[in-house]
């Protein structure tokens, strides 16, 4: 059942993140992205990480996702004022995104599977131990990215101002 699972959402995975880059409408793009950050945390909870399944439901999907929702609500983006592409522009993307897709089969063609990983604890990505790591060993990598995350949020707040008295 689980093997089941994990096939059905990495390809939801895949699907939605195809989706990501070719649906036209940015809205229709960002709720794709939605789609495809739950079904990572999907992954995250078959592996028994289900803190970090919700901090990346909390941090990906909601906050960031709306902020990204808000910015392509606020650019007003439409296609008459968008340039078109020549068809030149667009010859040299399909033919640089061949030699990437050249690029990662030749790099992975030689690459063997990993061994599975022993798992000794199997409450190894519960909030509880998670939380005495990083309280106990962690304080102050944790707190300075406390203290950075407060001053990139002043910052936005300032950026955001149109105007400073």
């Amino acid at each position: 059942m689980t093997i089941y699972l994990f096939y059905f959402l990495s390809f939801l995975a895949i699907l939605c993140g195809l989706m990501v880059i070719l649906e036209k409408n940015p809205i229709h793009s960002v709720l794709y992205l939605v789609i495809t950050f739950f079904a990572i945390a999907g992954h995250y909870i078959l592996l028994n990480a289900q803190f970090l399944a919700a901090v990346h439901i909390i941090v990906y999907a909601g906050a960031i996702m709306v902020l990204f929702l808000f910015v392509i609500m606020l650019l007003n983006l439409n296609k008459e004022a968008e340039p078109h592409k020549s068809n030149l522009v667009k010859f040299a993307a399909v033919i640089s995104a061949g030699l990437l897709l050249i690029v990662l089969v030749a790099a992975l063609r030689g690459t063997t599977a990993l061994p599975a990983p022993v798992t000794t604890d199997a409450e190894m990505g519960l909030v509880k131990n998670l939380g005495k790591v990083l309280f106990n060993q962690f304080l102050l990598p944790f707190e300075t990215a406390s203290l950075l995350f407060l001053a990139a949020m002043v910052g936005a707040v300032m950026l955001g101002k149109r105007d400073i008295k």
